[in-house]
This record gives structure tokens, C-alpha cells and sequence, in this order.
């Protein structure tokens, strides 16, 4: 007995360090690109899109919008107070959900992170960010065009807490690292020993059947197994390079990827008080729809 719970122990030691020396350096480089943008673009980032106003782009926007969501480092927590600043300066509902929303499936480091998944999830898991904002900006546009009609409620919250404010630039980039570390290394360390516990004990042909061959099945349940699991960018990435490896189809790893974020439990509440209980319930309807349609889109054309 005592043997085999050696041999276990071992076994889940050497799948750990494996994971974890095949994905550290682009978590941890992602954490510094993450806190470079956040301490010297930010900013820049806000006046940008602030600035946008200025040109009448009209539904046109939500393209920039949605580009400067991508490029923004923040988490949901920071998102939804930023969008809020942006709509008591009058900026429209299309280019703040456009925002909101890319802002919410992709940032910088998760762009960094999934560069270990391979080129082709990577370009996908960028254009899926993209087109999610693009077409959430379109369709309030369409459907929240009366201006008496609001699709966010943003009453509850005030302007943003900049807590990058260190005289030193260094201590600033320092401090704003070690916060970023601290917040995602718990997860971090959970996902992979999840994928290690998964690739031990979970034989990789029940993935390749569970994810891979059986194509709709499997974009439905990668689409739902995307929220729970779906700790933080850097934790998912291990779950998903062992699926992967398994025999787990590129576009349920598409249908993940993007539900995950966008539904991610600890993010709900927060969307909720912002949107309100009709406008969350077509949030998650549109989330989910979105995530499993562009699974669908992968699998069956390529």
C-alpha cells in the first residue's frame, strides 16, 4: 500500500514540475508585460478611447473599443469601474459594451499565456476576443438604440482607485508585480495541479472521446466545464495543454476559452449589479451562444 502511494506521489511530482517548467516562464512574463502596460500605457489606454469621442466614428467605434478592451490589463474588477467612468462621460452603449467585453475575455498577459498552446489557438483565442466585443457593440446598437433605453446601470460605482501611484516608477512596476503575483499564483499552482491529477488519472481516449470525437457533445460540455474551471487565464491554460494533448478538439478548446472568462463565477455578481437582472440574463445567453457558436465554427472548418 505504502508503495503504490509512493509511486503516486511521484508519478503527480514529476507531471507537476513537467507542467510547470513547460508553461512558468510565459505566466511569469506575462505577469511583467501585464504590470508594464498597467503602470506606463494605462493611461494612455483611457485617454485613447476617451479621445475617440471626439472623432463621430458612430457605430464604426466599437472597433477601436474593442481593440483597447483586448489591449487593456485590467481585471473585471477594474474593468467595470473604468467603463463606468467612460459612460458618465456620455460615451455610448455600443463602444462600452464593445470595451467591456473584449476587456473581460482578453488582456495582454492572457495573449502571452496562450502562447503556449500553439499558434493556432492563440490567433483564434485573439479573433474570438475580438469578434465577442465587436458583436456585443453591434447588437446593443441594434437592439438599445432609443436612448431612454439603457442596457448597463452604472450608478453604483465611482470613479476609479489608482493604486499605481509610487513616486519611484520602479517601486511602482515592483509593487504592481507582486500584486499580479499574488492574486494569480494561488490559481496558478490550482490548474496545474489539476491538469497533473488529470493527466494521471483520467485516460487520454475518454478526453479525446469526450471533447474530440463526438463534436457537438463535446463543444457543449467544454462551453459549460468552462465556468467553474475556469479559475483565471493562468490557470486554465494547463487544463487546456493537457486536453489538448489528450485528443481535446481545437474548437471545443475555442468554446473554453472564451466561455470561461466571460462567465467566470467570482465575475457574475459584479455584471449583475451592472446590467441588472434582464440585461445579465442576455449577457450569459450571449456569452454562452457566442462561445459554443465559435467552437462549432472551428471544429467543422478545419
Amino acid at each position: 500500500m505504502l508503495e503504490i502511494l509512493v509511486r503516486e506521489i511521484n508519478f503527480f511530482v514529476f507531471s507537476f514540475q513537467a507542467m510547470l517548467s513547460q508553461i512558468f516562464f510565459y505566466w511569469i512574463f506575462g505577469m511583467v508585460l501585464g504590470s508594464l502596460i498597467s503602470v506606463f500605457g494605462k493611461k494612455k489606454l483611457n485617454a485613447l478611447f476617451r479621445s475617440l469621442q471626439e472623432k463621430h466614428l458612430g457605430l464604426l467605434g466599437i472597433i477601436p473599443a474593442s481593440i483597447i478592451g483586448i489591449a487593456s490589463p485590467l481585471c473585471m474588477f477594474g474593468t467595470i469601474p473604468i467603463t463606468a467612468s467612460f459612460a458618465k462621460n456620455g460615451m455610448g452603449e455600443d463602444w462600452l459594451a464593445a470595451f467591456m467585453m473584449s476587456s473581460i475575455i482578453l488582456n495582454p498577459q492572457l495573449i502571452f499565456f496562450s502562447v503556449a498552446l500553439g499558434n493556432a489557438a492563440l490567433t483564434i483565442r485573439i479573433v474570438g476576443g475580438f469578434l465577442c466585443g465587436i458583436t456585443a457593440g453591434l447588437l446593443v446598437h441594434i437592439f438599445y438604440k432609443d436612448r431612454g433605453k439603457k442596457f448597463f446601470n452604472f450608478k453604483s460605482f465611482g470613479d476609479v482607485e489608482d493604486r499605481d501611484t509610487d513616486p519611484s516608477l520602479v517601486l511602482r512596476f515592483l509593487k504592481n508585480l507582486f500584486r499580479n503575483i499574488k492574486v494569480t499564483a494561488p490559481a496558478f499552482v490550482i490548474g496545474i495541479t489539476i491538469a497533473a491529477l488529470f493527466e494521471r488519472y483520467v485516460p487520454p481516449d475518454f478526453v479525446a472521446g469526450f471533447f474530440g470525437r463526438h463534436r457537438g457533445f463535446g463543444l457543449l460540455m467544454a462551453t459549460s466545464m468552462g465556468v467553474p474551471l475556469h479559475l483565471c487565464g493562468a490557470a486554465s491554460i494547463p487544463l487546456l495543454i493537457s486536453w489538448m494533448h489528450s485528443g481535446m478538439s481545437l474548437g471545443s478548446a475555442t468554446a473554453f476559452m472564451l466561455a470561461g472568462p466571460a462567465m467566470k463565477i467570482t465575475n457574475l455578481g459584479a455584471l449583475k449589479i451592472v446590467m441588472g437582472g434582464k440585461a445579465f440574463a442576455i449577457y450569459i445567453a450571449y456569452a454562452f451562444l457566442f462561445a459554443f457558436f465559435m467552437g462549432f465554427l472551428v471544429d467543422f472548418s478545419i
